[in-house]
Order: C-alpha cells, then sequence, then structure tokens
C-alpha cells in the first residue's frame, strides 16, 4: 500500500501540490487526472522522493521515503517501475537491451536467465519478433510497450504510468489501455496513473482523483459527466 500523507510542493510562488493525500490500496490502480501542467508529474517524482517536497510524506508498506536513508530509499526504489512520458529508451540500444538493463544493473541473474525474463517480458507486452530492433525503428506506440516491457524487468510491486497515451493513434491508445488492465491482473500490481484522458481514467482506475490548483479530489459520477 501507498500511503500519500499532506503533500506539498512549490516552486517559488507556484503552488504546485498543495496539501495532496491519497492511498493506493494493494492490487488496485489509482488514476490522477488533470490537464497538462496542472502537477501530475510533478506528484509522481514527489512520491519517488526525486524531488524534494516543502510538506508531507509517501509511506510505501508504512516506509516513508523523505525520511528514509539512502539505502532504504534505493530498495523503495527497486519496488517501483516507472514508464516515462516520453518513453526514455537508450537509442544506442536494442528493444532487448533497453529492457535488459535493470536486470544487468540490480540483479545477478545470468545471461541466459536475462535473456529468457527479456523474450517473456516482450512477449507479455505484444512485442516478441522485435528483440533486435533500435528505437529509433519503432513507432510511438511501440516504444511505450518497451518501456512497459523494461518497468516490469524487475517484478516491481508497484508501476507508476505518467501519461501513458499521450500522443498515440486510437488503435494504439486501446492496445496500451488493455495493456495496462492485463498487467495488474497478471502481475497484481498496484500503481498510478497519471492523464489527461477521461476515457483512459475510467478504463483502468479502481479510484479517480483530479488533479486541479494543487489540491486533489475524488472524481464523483456527475464531474466525469462535465468533464466528458
Amino acid at each position: 500500500m501507498i500511503d500519500v500523507r499532506n503533500l506539498s510542493k512549490a516552486f517559488d510562488s507556484l503552488i504546485v501540490l498543495d496539501n495532496v493525500s491519497f492511498t493506493v490500496n494493494d492490487a488496485n490502480l489509482v488514476v490522477v487526472l488533470g490537464p497538462s501542467g496542472t502537477g501530475k508529474s510533478v506528484l509522481l517524482k514527489s512520491m519517488l522522493g526525486v524531488l524534494p517536497v516543502d510538506r508531507g510524506e509517501v509511506l510505501f508498506d508504512g516506509r516513508s521515503i523523505q525520511n528514509a536513508s539512502a539505502q532504504d530509499t534505493y530498495e523503495i526504489r527497486k519496488q517501483v517501475g516507472f514508464v516515462f512520458q516520453s518513453t526514455a529508451l537508450f537509442d544506442s540500444l536494442s528493444v532487448a537491451d533497453n529492457v535488459a538493463l535493470p536486470l544487468q544493473e540490480h540483479t545477478t541473474f545470468s545471461s541466459r536467465a536475462i535473456r529468457d525474463r527479456v523474450c517473456d517480458l516482450l512477449e507479455d507486452v505484444g512485442m516478441a519478433g522485435k528483440a533486435n530492433l533500435y528505437p529509433q525503428s519503432l513507432s510511438g506506440g511501440m516504444k511505450r510497450l518497451v518501456a512497459v516491457a523494461r518497468a516490469l524487468a524487475l517484478d516491481p510491486r508497484y508501476l507508476f504510468y505518467d501519461e501513458p497515451t499521450t500522443g498515440l493513434d486510437p488503435v494504439m491508445t486501446d492496445k496500451v489501455v488493455k495493456l495496462i488492465k492485463t498487467l495488474k491482473d497478471k502481475y497484481t500490481n498496484s500503481g498510478i496513473v497519471v492523464t489527461h484522458d477521461l476515457s483512459t481514467a475510467k478504463a483502468v482506475g479502481d479510484q479517480i482523483y483530479m488533479l486541479k490548483k494543487g489540491r486533489i479530489s475524488k472524481l464523483t459520477k456527475i464531474e466525469k459527466e462535465l468533464y466528458d
């Protein structure tokens, strides 16, 4: 379980997060909905301790990342797979090597075990047979799928998705949405999806929150209809 408690973050006079609190229960996906520029990505980075907060804390299974030692912070972050909006793939590495990188850096798996794990992950995200391609030869949607595979490499307890369907065509958007739902069921991950797209939010979220002017609140049925 992730417990976000009274998280506040400002950049000079601009208040981005204002006393934000919510809980991500086990095997649940929480969606944080809001237009671009409302602080959704700042929220994810603050939750992981990448950005220091002005007030509040985030507890991962009872451990506060804001008050953790460097070693404990490292251990907590290993439990989180992050899917970047930009995908953050390395252009100089093949698809297989991009997915293998976390395993090479953080495990003592043999080369064969890593290769087998990568093949399984690529099959899970619908990219089987693409292991030897390079990012520049992939569509935006295919890059997003590889980024999801890499996020799953260490079998994380939590998955954070930063705008997973932004910039994708309707067919690929539908594929990514279905993949997020399938992976949650298969791996029983908890996680957070931040998005500006209400249809994506409705499709994947167990709970949906709206982030607006730094404050967060649950989206009501009426608000969902108005947002449409």
